[in-house]
């Protein structure tokens, strides 16, 4: 009898464990710079970008959003 859960599952689940860690971090990290506890840090825009205009906080990141729209592109290619 073989498992419900193949090996093959576990590397999904494991990405869906670091998109949404990703995502928490992403929604914190604004929050932390409004605070002030993140000022002094300097990450370089590649990896974080944070927009700041009139106390509104937005963060991402360029190379997450590039790696994305590789995958989507390789997605629709190979169909």
């Amino acid at each position: 009898m073989s498992s419900p859960v193949s090996s093959n599952n576990w590397i999904f689940y494991g990405l869906g464990i670091v998109f949404v860690l990703l995502g928490i971090s992403f929604f914190l990290i604004p929050l932390l710079f409004n605070t002030g506890a993140l000022s002094n840090v300097k990450v370089p825009p590649i990896l974080l970008y944070v927009y700041n205009k009139g106390g509104f906080y937005f963060a991402t990141s360029p190379i997450l959003l590039i790696i994305s729209a590789i995958t989507v592109i390789v997605f629709i290619v190979r169909r």
